[in-house]
């Protein structure tokens, strides 16, 4: 006559336990020997979290130095790459981001080095901006652009110089000062000088 007795979860997880290899048992014994080091060393984890607020307070106050040192220069502004993405944002509200995106373009043409890209490259780019009734037309005037067509012939890195110039220029002189009045650029430097104030505070 046999006798049913119920069966333990414990017996079965010990079992289970039991069955995986000794590398895992080994493995999982190492560390919570170094958890345990690690809870009994409160210093320790003090000077990871110190280090840790020390990085993001530096990283905050790049940030806050970067935003005040757009409104230095144009130049500032294109040297950064949140500047830009902050600009490009603002261009999107006036629908005129193409003069921004036909500036990034060229930046990123000159650096080809290839014959054949540059090319293909230069054919694309004043198709897409600079020829007329382009899909993302930049504004230029006439012969700035039949410049850049009869530049298309022996395409070189300069080929786009004259009209990424005035592409830049109008920016700086119409869209950058407009820029730097919006609603948006006011917030972000409102919120970069807080942070220099509470700074100082704090020390």
């Amino acid at each position: 006559m046999s006798c049913w007795m119920p069966r333990c979860p414990a017996l079965s997880m010990c079992r289970g336990v039991a069955a995986l290899p000794i590398t895992c048992l080994e493995r999982a014994k190492e560390l919570k020997s170094r958890l345990g080091i690690l809870l009994h060393k409160p210093e320790l984890a003090h000077r990871i979290g110190a280090a840790s607020k020390l990085q993001l307070g530096s990283r905050q106050r790049d940030s806050s130095r970067e935003v005040l040192e757009w409104r230095e220069s144009f130049d500032q502004l294109l040297k950064s790459k949140n500047g830009v993405t902050a600009f490009h944002t603002f261009l999107k509200t006036e629908f005129s981001e193409e003069n921004l995106d036909f500036w990034l373009a060229c930046e990123d043409f000159k650096k080809t080095r290839s014959k054949t890209k540059l090319a293909s490259k230069a054919n694309r780019i004043f198709e897409e901006f600079v020829q007329s009734e382009a899909p993302r037309e930049v504004n230029i005037d006439h012969e700035t652009r039949e410049i850049t067509r009869k530049n298309l012939s022996g395409a070189t890195s300069a080929c786009f110089n004259e009209a990424q110039a005035k592409t830049r220029t109008l920016m700086e002189k119409d869209s950058y000062p407009r820029f730097l009045k919006s609603a948006s650029y006011q917030d972000m430097t409102k919120q970069a000088a807080s942070r220099g104030t509470s700074k100082r505070l704090h020390t």
